[in-house]
């Protein structure tokens, strides 16, 4: 049977932005080569207003910002302090003190994090099998800070591995009070993105200081801004709304951090370690697991 064409567009889109996703921890790495997290996050997030706001033009939705009303700039701010400004201080802080091999695997358990939160903040329930799901992440986890000396519990950067850890808290939080968010999607990126620019730079204007940057910084903001903050995020909401299965696109995550390691390997130089590799399978079946797990749950609930 011949996929509908919406379908297909689907796949290309989500292709496109696991792709763009894949690339992204190595372009973290680069660029902090070059500048503080503060700084990086400052200009992606100029380059990202700017790619946000070309593409609510193109899509004529120009006039809603017109009829933006005053909690929506309130709402905005409240977005804005927590992603992008605490959620990339802390996730560029983790890379710049671990390995991206590290750093990228930690931060995609997420979902697991979110679904630890969820139990005291949307009063959800979570069976034996999320408990198993969770446990195998965080293993691979430990695999992957310990680089395979599990029984030692010996860590090149503990603050490192604490940051990436809380940097999924920080986005778990977001994702969960973006439940109650009622702005359209692109509109509203790009509103948190302009409301936190004042916070990241006073932030960096009071702990670091302005100064002369190297282009090679700048490139590569520009790169996680144009991809990591704005395009990415448009085609994931593309492929989304297309599809008529939106778990298969889902599925395609799974590719990314695997992707990942290709890129970290070749663009930053890192040899990736087999207990990489090994912890980093822990994860993604974990992830798997609890996926489907919650995927059960909620059909048990359907009448």
């Amino acid at each position: 049977m011949t996929e509908p064409k919406n379908q297909r567009l689907a796949h290309v889109f989500a292709l496109l932005t696991v792709g763009l996703w894949s690339t992204v921890a190595s372009a973290f790495k680069l660029s902090l080569r070059y500048l503080q997290p503060a700084e990086l996050l400052f200009y992606a997030s100029i380059v990202s207003c700017g790619v946000l706001l070309a593409v609510i033009l193109w899509q004529g939705k120009g006039g809603e910002l017109r009829r933006l009303q005053r909690q929506d700039w309130l709402a905005s701010i409240g977005f804005g302090a927590l992603n992008p400004f605490l959620y990339y201080l802390v996730l560029f802080r983790a890379y710049e003190l671990l390995p991206a091999q590290q750093a990228q695997p930690i931060n995609h358990t997420w979902a697991i994090t979110l679904t630890l939160l969820s139990i005291p903040l949307l009063r959800q329930k979570i069976d034996r099998r999320q408990f198993l799901a969770i446990g195998i992440s965080y293993i691979g986890v430990l695999i992957i800070s310990t680089h395979g000396e599990v029984l030692s519990l010996h860590f090149d950067s503990p603050a490192g591995v604490g940051l990436a850890l809380f940097s999924t808290v920080i986005w778990s939080l977001y994702w969960v009070f973006s439940t109650r968010d009622r702005r359209e999607p692109v509109i509203g990126l790009f509103l948190n993105f302009c409301c936190s620019l004042p916070l990241t730079g006073g932030y960096l204007v009071l702990v670091h200081g302005l100064r002369p940057v190297e282009p090679a910084g700048l490139l590569g903001a520009a790169y996680i801004g144009v991809f990591e903050m704005g395009i990415a995020y448009v085609f994931w909401l593309k492929a989304m709304k297309l599809s008529t299965d939106t778990a298969r696109i889902a599925n395609l995550i799974f590719i990314c951090p695997f992707l990942s390691l290709i890129f970290i390997h070749f663009l930053v130089g890192e040899q990736i370690l087999p207990a990489t590799f090994i912890g980093l399978l822990f994860i993604v079946a974990g992830l798997v697991l609890q996926g489907r797990s919650g995927g059960r749950d909620r059909d048990g609930e359907q009448p």
